[in-house]
């Protein structure tokens, strides 16, 4: 099996995500000590959506969270660049498209939201990344970015940066069908810019009204966001 490097190659990338997929969701459950429920949780709340309108759910994976988005009532769809990552989650009943987050398959303007969980970090180009969700997202709408982030308490911080290096690996050995990326997962957190360098990243690709919440001691930061009003 194979590992992307911090370069983010598209094609390794996705290759990497092709080798997890099989027991994707599972190592997600697992590693976030059940955690990653209530974190999908948050970020349909935070997206504040109505029945009926259009949200696009990038980097989706299984698209597990795009059912979760659904809830809503809203007209969801799973877009992610890994083909195998789609197919895993082929049972759940939710439109979905194969799309790289730099160069999407939408026109201007059709969506009403926009979110990325765990997803933005693999990008090759975060900020071109977000300049084409600015894209595809109405004037007003809104963006949810749901990632790792670094935790608020220094000791915890510490801790937790352990357990990345050290236990997430050897956890993922024991459950994931592909323990070898979970290595290039545990880097790219580390290497991940902070709340407030993220929230200026949002802002400098066009967003405005930029915001972040932390969830578990800021192991995760949800960061909002508004397309400005033309």
């Amino acid at each position: 099996m194979s590992r992307a490097s911090l370069d983010k190659d598209p094609h390794a990338v996705a290759s990497m995500f092709d080798g997890v997929a099989r027991r994707y969701d599972l190592t997600n459950t697992v590693l976030s000590l059940g955690r990653d429920r209530s974190w999908r949780r948050a970020t349909r709340l935070a997206l504040e959506l109505r029945p009926g309108q259009r949200v696009l759910d990038l980097a989706a994976g299984t698209a597990v969270s795009t059912v979760e988005l659904a809830r809503s009532g809203a007209w969801c769809v799973a877009a992610d660049f890994s083909v195998g990552m789609l197919a895993a989650g082929a049972r759940r009943a939710v439109p979905k498209v194969a799309g790289d987050a730099t160069r999407l398959p939408f026109a201007d303007a059709v969506f009403d939201a926009v979110t990325i969980s765990f997803g933005l970090r693999n990008v090759v180009d975060h900020t071109a990344g977000l300049r084409e969700m600015a894209r595809v997202t109405r004037p007003g709408g809104r963006l949810v970015v749901c990632e790792f982030s670094t935790p608020t308490v220094p000791v915890f911080a510490t801790a937790y940066k352990e357990y990345l290096m050290r236990a997430l690996p050897a956890v993922a050995r024991a459950v994931s069908s592909n323990p070898e990326a979970y290595v290039y997962l545990a880097e790219s957190i580390r290497a991940w810019p902070d709340q407030a360098a993220l929230a200026e990243q949002i802002r400098a690709a066009g967003w405005s009204e930029v915001g972040w919440r932390n969830l578990t001691g800021g192991i995760v930061a949800l960061h909002s966001a508004r397309k400005p009003l033309e």
